[in-house]
């Protein structure tokens, strides 16, 4: 009994070693596969910390980058709100400025507006004194064909004068040829030679009246011409005061006018194309700006102007005018 106590005690020792050390051994390979496992696991650990340092680099690099974009981006928004500040000021100095400049526009508005007032005020006096002007002239061309009908009158009779006393002398020459042959033929006829005489001293006594005729009629002649002077020094004196009306209708901006012909060679034309007419003879050219050798009007100042021409065609064909503005047409007529 006590030896098979001690075999199943041995054997069970035997039993429970050996189960110890399967279990030795399986926690052995669990060892090996845990210790297997922690290896991949701590690789995958340093791949993944390597990894994620890496990351963690790039993110540090990032941000420099950014910290750097980002303080670019402060600069700017602090030099923008600098310059949006300056804007500011700006804007307030030029709200102020186009304050000051509609207040100037109103003003220059109020200007032109008067101005426009004061130009028609002027175009009609303008008119008013063209039409004097007219009616002075019209008068004056009257006044002057009666003292030419009258001078022509004067010269017509001057003329039977000068004719009648070379009558007169023929027939006193004829007179002394008879009175010569007369003495030469018959010197004893003394009444006929007194009748001759008397007819002589009776010629004489007509030429001394064709005399004093003459000496009449060259003093109305003088008087003739004396009133001629008179009407050139009162055309002279209408020039003058037409040309003080001209000056006082002009006294303020309208110091502008010219009034112009276009030749004094009479007609122009025709022609087969287009060309410039030059209104060479000037009548009036207040200002100096009308050029008469160019046909050219330079507006001196700047303002509203009126223009006005007229043509005639006497041959009955086409004929168009243009009036042009700075080389553009801005006025057709045609017939």
């Amino acid at each position: 009994m006590m030896h098979r106590n001690c075999l199943t005690a041995a054997f069970f020792s035997f039993v429970h070693a050996s189960d110890q050390t399967s279990k030795l051994l399986n926690l052995q390979r669990k060892l090996n596969t845990t210790e297997s496992h922690q290896d991949e696991v701590n690789t995958e650990v340093l791949i993944r910390l390597t990894v994620g340092e890496k990351q963690l680099e790039d993110l540090k690099t990032e941000n420099t980058v950014h910290e750097a974009e980002l303080m670019a981006v402060n600069l700017r928004l602090n030099l923008t709100e600098h310059q949006v500040d300056e804007l500011k000021n700006q804007n307030t100095v030029h709200s102020d400025s186009v304050k000051q400049l509609q207040v100037r526009l109103n003003s220059a508005e109020h200007q032109i507006h008067q101005l426009q007032t004061e130009t028609t005020d002027q175009t009609s006096k303008l008119l008013n004194l063209q039409r004097k002007l007219n009616t002075t002239e019209s008068h004056q061309d009257e006044v002057n064909t009666d003292v030419l009908n009258r001078l022509r009158v004067g010269e017509k009779q001057l003329e039977d004068l000068k004719t009648e006393n070379t009558d007169v002398l023929i027939r006193l020459r004829v007179g002394e040829k008879q009175l010569e042959d007369l003495k030469t033929e018959n010197t004893g006829r003394e009444a006929e030679l007194t009748a001759v005489v008397l007819r002589l001293n009776v010629t004489e006594q007509q030429v001394d009246q064709l005399r004093t005729q003459n000496s009449v009629r060259a003093a109305e002649l003088v008087s003739v011409s004396d009133r001629l002077t008179a009407a050139e020094r009162n055309t002279e004196e209408l020039q003058v005061r037409l040309r003080a009306d001209e000056a006082e209708a002009n006294e303020d901006d309208l110091k502008v006018a010219f009034s112009a012909g276009l030749t004094d060679s009479g007609s122009v034309g025709p022609f087969d194309e287009e060309r410039t007419l030059i209104f060479s003879k000037t009548m009036t050219n207040i200002g100096q700006a009308y050029n008469q050798t160019a046909g050219v009007f330079m507006a001196p100042v700047r303002g509203v102007y009126f223009f006005s021409f007229t043509a005639a065609d006497y041959l009955k064909g086409y004929m168009g005018l243009y009036l042009y503005w700075n080389d553009q047409p801005i006025m057709f007529n045609w017939s």
